[in-house]
């Protein structure tokens, strides 16, 4: 089994900044990827940002220059540097890691909420 913990989910204002964090323990033997997808109310699910071992990442255009994701490798964890927040970026955000090969199979977190408002 993985767990993944999320942390740093809070209330902050628009502007302002948050940093996630999601940490990943249990039979971990092989991670191709982790991230974040987010989920406001009304909305659909949305990759947010991803990235694998190796540091290669990937962005949604709404954060791009905005949130920054980073990786250490030796505590299986993966971090969310969010600022400039805007009210559109209010949601629950969700860790989520992909292991394999030789099969793939992802895991998920249960989400913390960020919610940004004056």
């Amino acid at each position: 089994q993985v767990q993944l913990v999320e942390s740093g989910g809070d209330l902050v204002q628009p502007g302002g900044s948050l940093r996630l964090s999601c940490a990943a323990s249990g039979s971990i033997f092989s991670i191709t990827r982790m991230g974040w997808h987010r989920q406001a109310p009304g909305k659909q699910r949305e990759l947010v940002a991803s990235i694998t071992p190796g540091g290669s990442t990937h962005y949604a255009d709404s954060v791009q220059g905005r949130f920054t994701i980073s990786i250490d490798n030796s505590k299986n964890t993966v971090y969310l540097q969010m600022n400039s927040l805007k009210p559109e970026d209010t949601a629950v955000y969700t860790c989520y890691l992909v292991m394999g090969p030789p099969y793939y199979t992802d895991y998920w977190g249960q989400g913390t909420q960020v919610t940004v408002s004056s």
